[in-house]
């Protein structure tokens, strides 16, 4: 054992090619009590070598088929590609009948915010009424009031158009509430104004 520890030591240390670094030397205890089992120590510190892969437990090996015989098996995680894909857009969940339904009420709606624009000045420059709107007051004199009623109407549609396009489906079915309920009430502001007037 002592010969063979030796004999290895001195092939170590013999350089085949000048070129070569050289290796740094290592020392070699030798315990009589164990069968010759070299304690190396390097006298420089270099990165610990790779650890070696655990062997693959019986139950992962039978998920697969290791042999090259046959069809191969059918693997154990299915593609993300079989199975339905959420669209990325709400485009799909509108119609093209919605979409004219939601035209429809933009015009009912703005037209009935002008009608409510043109009779509520029609009642104050002729002193039959007061704008009952504190945010339309200061505008129920001039001709601004046909721009700033039309502010109620733009939100309505933008409203219900964001509902006609979500993903709850509740949600969708009420999409035409925001602008229906902004026609009429326009239509039944600018009757009550019209009856003022005789």
């Amino acid at each position: 054992m002592v010969l063979t520890a030796l004999v290895l030591f001195c092939c170590s240390t013999v350089s085949g090619d000048a070129s070569q670094p050289p290796v740094p030397r290592l020392s070699v205890e030798i315990s009589p009590t164990t069968i010759a089992t070299p304690v190396v120590k390097e006298s420089s510190s270099r990165p610990d070598a790779p650890t070696p892969k655990s062997a693959i437990s019986s139950e992962v090996r039978s998920d697969f088929d290791f042999s090259m015989a046959g069809e191969p098996s059918a693997p154990a995680v299915q593609p993300a590609l079989l199975s339905p894909v959420k669209p990325a857009t709400t485009e799909s969940y509108e119609t093209p009948r919605q979409r004219k339904i939601w035209y429809g009420l933009l015009v009912a709606s703005h037209g009935a915010a002008a009608f409510d624009a043109w009779t509520t000045r029609r009642a104050v420059t002729g002193g039959y009424g007061v704008e009952g709107d504190p945010f339309q007051r200061p505008f129920a004199n001039s001709g601004a009031i046909y721009a700033t009623t039309q502010v109620t109407p733009i939100v309505m549609d933008y409203l219900g158009h964001r509902m006609m396009r979500s993903s709850h489906s509740w949600i969708r079915k009420a999409w035409w509430v925001p602008q229906a309920a902004s026609a009429s009430v326009s239509f039944g502001a600018g009757m009550h104004n019209y009856g003022m007037v005789p």
